[in-house]
């Protein structure tokens, strides 16, 4: 299991979405989660910083746990390891996020499942830049 939602389904979600809480984004520009977050933030998308050493990143404000976000949540998008998924998508869950997108090398098959069961979307292993820029063709 790679992906829960076919292609289409994540078009959909990109479409709908506005805004993106990012756990684990850095605040240093070299970094993977800076990067793809900062592209999604020049998309149009609200990003919502979640890392508890980071006091800002993208001009925002950044929150030291998801369930401190006080607005709602689109996408839960995961830049953490693997093994630290399980509490953040518990988290995404009890916040009523629409989605759960696990970044290329996070996989944690049996969060993804209690999101699923819970009437989320779950994208798994994937680039939520690459997708967006491959769909925005």
């Amino acid at each position: 299991m790679s992906i829960l939602v076919e292609e289409a389904q994540i078009a959909k979600i990109l479409e709908s979405a506005k805004t993106i809480a990012v756990v684990g984004l850095s605040s240093k520009p070299w970094r993977p989660s800076f990067g793809v977050s900062a592209y999604m933030q020049k998309q149009g998308y609200h990003i919502i910083p979640v890392n508890p050493n980071v006091g800002e990143a993208l001009g925002e404000s950044s929150y030291q746990r998801l369930d401190d976000v006080p607005e709602p949540i689109d996408i839960v998008n995961i830049f953490r390891r693997s093994e630290e998924v399980g509490p953040i998508v518990d988290a995404a869950i009890r916040l009523g996020a629409r989605c759960i997108w696990m970044q290329e090398g996070v996989v944690d098959h049996e969060a993804a499942a209690r999101a699923e069961a819970a009437g989320l979307d779950v994208v798994v292993n994937r680039c939520i830049l690459k997708y967006h820029r491959r769909l925005a063709r």
